[in-house]
């Protein structure tokens, strides 16, 4: 399908405000890098369904993103089309002790719900700059707490595009992994199940949770937060600060001296620069110390 009759498709289903033209990606990553994509659209949660049906008929490639937090998109952008939900129009419903986000919502607005409720559970998603779709994919999770650990269930679109609801145990859910890009699945809503909580306990431990990042992580930057998943029996910071790697720079990416675990791009990185240090960083670890580094981030379109 040729871009002008993909557009004309997609204004079938879209309004012109929700479909953006070579847009760039470094306006919707974190890193604030990456190049433009063909198609860049804000479904609802009820129009991804036929964006995705609109693109498989058409073989259209097309690519989900929550909100950009722990992608590294390449310089030279993505082709067809990209696919982030809609955050305006995403609901957070109350539902006695569950809440009920589609996947378009914050994490953020969503711990949010939960403190304005006295519901406990969430506290350590507050924090986390991501989507509830792009985190249920990764079961994201910061100070112990993890998505899984109040999760109930899921409605997805598998992969022939049928709607279908998932409990926590079909997601096999385990450290930042999920099987739902291995089945093909797009997540449009997530359920979570929490406990009653004081909002001054509530409040407590998101102040604590937010004053241990502002000290120990360069949020000054901009990054897609720990650059790489923890390996077992090892902190992924301390091995690359012992490898001496600390301020280790390539073009405009750094690896923080305040965090050893963040690649931050210091001002005029390109996705290049980034994946450059990234893959340098590894081989020094593993010629160091024999421990093979696991990118967390996740590199898509063209470099």
């Amino acid at each position: 399908m040729d871009k002008s009759a993909l557009y004309s498709s997609l204004r079938g289903i879209l309004s012109e405000e929700q479909i953006r033209c070579e847009e760039p990606m470094s306006l919707h990553t974190t890193f604030r890098v990456g190049g433009p994509a063909d198609y860049f659209v804000t479904p609802s949660a009820t129009q991804a369904a036929d964006v995705i049906a609109l693109c498989r008929s058409g073989q259209v490639p097309y690519q989900i993103i929550g909100n950009g937090s722990n992608l590294l998109v390449g310089d030279q952008g993505i082709r067809g089309v990209v696919i982030a939900f809609s955050r305006q129009s995403a609901r957070v419903q109350l539902q006695g002790g569950r809440i009920v986000a589609e996947a378009g919502a914050l994490l953020s607005q969503v711990a949010h719900c939960a403190y304005e409720a006295g519901l406990g559970g969430l506290e350590f998603a507050a924090g986390i700059p991501g989507s509830v779709g792009g985190g249920v994919v990764m079961n994201a999770g910061a100070y112990g707490g993890e998505l899984k650990d109040v999760l109930i269930q899921v409605k997805v679109l598998d992969e022939t595009g049928a709607l279908c609801t998932v409990s926590r145990e079909g997601l096999e859910l385990s450290y930042r992994h999920s099987c739902i890009p291995e089945k093909g699945m797009t997540v449009l809503e997530a359920e979570f199940e929490l406990h009653p909580k004081t909002q001054e306990e509530i409040q407590a431990q998101m102040d604590d949770y937010k004053t241990r990042r502002l000290e120990k992580q360069p949020l000054e930057y901009p990054s897609a937060g720990s650059t790489f998943k923890r390996p077992q029996g090892y902190y992924a910071g301390k091995l690359i600060m012992d490898a001496g790697l600390a301020g280790f720079t390539v073009g405009g990416a750094q690896v923080s001296a305040k965090h050893c675990g963040f690649v931050i791009n210091t001002g005029a990185a390109s996705a290049a620069d980034i994946r450059s240090l990234i893959r340098q960083v590894q081989q020094r670890v593993l010629e160091k110390f024999g421990v093979a580094l696991e990118m967390e981030v996740k590199c898509v379109g063209e470099f």
